[in-house]
């Protein structure tokens, strides 16, 4: 039965990712990265939503409470409220950036905004390195969860099946297809959590004499506890849009879709009470787990039917299966069009393809034979996608930030986030990727105060291309006399100087 629900709900999700690709078929890059840049605030959300509340979340938040007690969720929900908070005011901007240099990746708009290569290649690196443990750790979640439900697959099984499925998403209709199967991985994903979670409630007073864990914390901190918690909170909502943001916030068609779909973001938080539930309900029926990841899974398995289970595989498994190929879709464009030189824009989009099935098959080598090395590196990834996070501040809101800085940070930070990591400091319980972002806002900002580059817009500080029906004219000519205004400006500084 569970076999059964899981295949149609997949075959379904392909169905559906071809129906989304009719609106796209034959355009050219900008359309298979970013949809042409014209998906409405609803859509926006689900794919947003669909990248955010991946597969980790199901598996990852109620292991993190059942190892950690409810301390873990302090930092987690917190963190997540900051994020959004932020993300109204600082999305939008990113938007504007993309829109203003035609950007379908991060490097595309680090690279055009300074006009510097060395930048661009040192961002896409930086990205990559972050991101390829990212889009393996899909493969992973997928393969944990679907043998805790007793499905009979081989590792090798499931990564075949995974990449093979994710492939297909891409090919159809690119970032179209994670967007529109985001809508049926949230019905089966909430179903899902949500059965869980009463089935946990309904079930709470049933076996208490075979309780016997307390829960292994405690309600309050103090101390490193509360540092690690509030550093952690401000040090990953930074990352949250400035370091994973841009994939599901470039394909908007203005900023107003932006900002119309960050309001309703907490609204998906509602499915965490759910989860503490039965991570609770795990707690106290299911002590000494081996693998604290599977507590949710267990515990699924223990109060549900089999066509229930269904519901949970396949909203796992489209949770996976989701993130995996937007995670290989960023790769494929950082590839295709800031790491390879020189590829005509006509032949992006069948480079991208190919940079894709390359990542799918690396990721699933890795999984099978390279899993713990891999999920060492992913531990990394928040800490190395921070390094991210100055370049967008000197964009959005500096205005003579040199490129060299930013590039010497960004190494520099990725550099001491590995140290930090393998090393293990003590630091009075501080967020050491907090560490590391630091080092690199004071190379990146000191540094242009000392040798300062040429003047540029600072993106926050013009309006936007986007002013409404009768403005959108206007706005981008102002956007473009600021930007000659700017480099006139820049030019006529750098003759003084030459002059004097």
């Amino acid at each position: 039965m569970i076999v059964v629900i899981v295949c149609a709900v997949v075959v379904a999700s392909l169905a559906l990712a071809v129906w989304a690709g009719r609106a796209g078929r034959g355009g050219g890059i900008s359309e298979f990265l970013v949809g042409g840049r014209s998906f409405p605030p609803w859509l926006i959300y689900f794919l947003a939503v669909g990248e955010v509340y991946s597969i980790g979340t199901m598996i990852g938040f109620p292991s993190g409470i059942y190892a950690q007690g409810p301390g873990y969720g302090v930092w987690f929900l917190g963190y997540i409220l900051l994020a959004y908070s932020l993300g109204y005011f600082v999305a939008p901007l990113i938007w504007r950036a993309a829109k203003r240099y035609d950007a379908m990746t991060v490097p595309d708009v680090f690279g055009r905004h300074f006009a510097s290569r060395p930048l661009e290649l040192v961002t896409c690196a930086t990205m990559l390195i972050a991101l390829i443990p990212w889009g393996q750790y899909q493969f992973i979640g997928l393969q944990v969860v679907l043998s805790a439900l007793g499905l009979a697959l081989s590792p090798v099984q499931c990564v075949l099946i995974a990449g093979v499925v994710a492939f297909c998403y891409l090919v159809v209709s690119g970032v179209r297809s994670p967007a529109f199967v985001s809508i049926l991985k949230d019905v089966f994903m909430l179903a899902a959590i949500v059965a869980v979670g009463l089935a946990a409630v309904l079930a709470g007073g049933a076996g208490t004499e075979r309780a016997s864990a307390p829960v292994p914390a405690t309600a309050t901190m103090d101390g490193n506890a509360l540092t690690f918690a509030l550093t952690t909170i401000v040090f990953q909502s930074l990352v949250f849009y400035f370091g994973f943001g841009g994939s599901y916030v470039f394909p908007a068609r203005s900023e107003r879709a932006v900002k119309s779909s960050t309001v309703w973001m907490p609204l998906y938080m509602l499915v965490y009470p759910f989860l503490v539930l039965a991570a609770y309900y795990g707690v106290r029926h299911h002590p000494g787990l081996e693998n604290p990841n599977t507590v949710f899974m267990v515990t699924a398995r223990g109060l549900l039917p089999d066509w229930a289970l269904g519901v949970v595989a396949a909203g796992a498994a489209l949770s996976g299966l989701l993130v995996l190929a937007a995670t290989a879709l960023g790769i494929g464009g950082m590839v295709s069009r800031n790491l390879a030189p020189n590829v005509r824009p006509a032949a992006q989009r069948r480079w991208t393809t190919v940079a894709v099935a390359a990542f799918l098959v690396l990721g699933a080598v890795l999984t099978v034979y390279a899993s713990t090395l891999m999920l060492t590196v992913l531990n990394l990834t928040y800490m190395l996608l921070a390094q991210v996070v100055p370049g967008w501040l000197a964009v959005l809101y500096a205005r003579r930030t040199a490129a060299g800085a930013v590039a010497a940070g960004m190494v520099l930070g990725v550099v001491l986030a590995v140290v930090l990591y393998v090393w293990q400091p003590s630091l009075g319980g501080v967020n050491s990727g907090l560490i590391s972002l630091g080092a690199n806002m004071l190379v990146t900002f000191g540094g242009s105060a000392v040798w300062p580059g040429p003047a540029r817009p600072a993106v926050a500080r013009h309006g936007s291309p986007v002013l409404g029906r009768g403005g959108r004219l206007r706005g981008a000519q102002v956007v473009a006399e600021q930007v000659a205004a700017a480099d006139r400006q820049g030019a006529g500084d750098a003759d003084h100087r030459r002059g004097g």
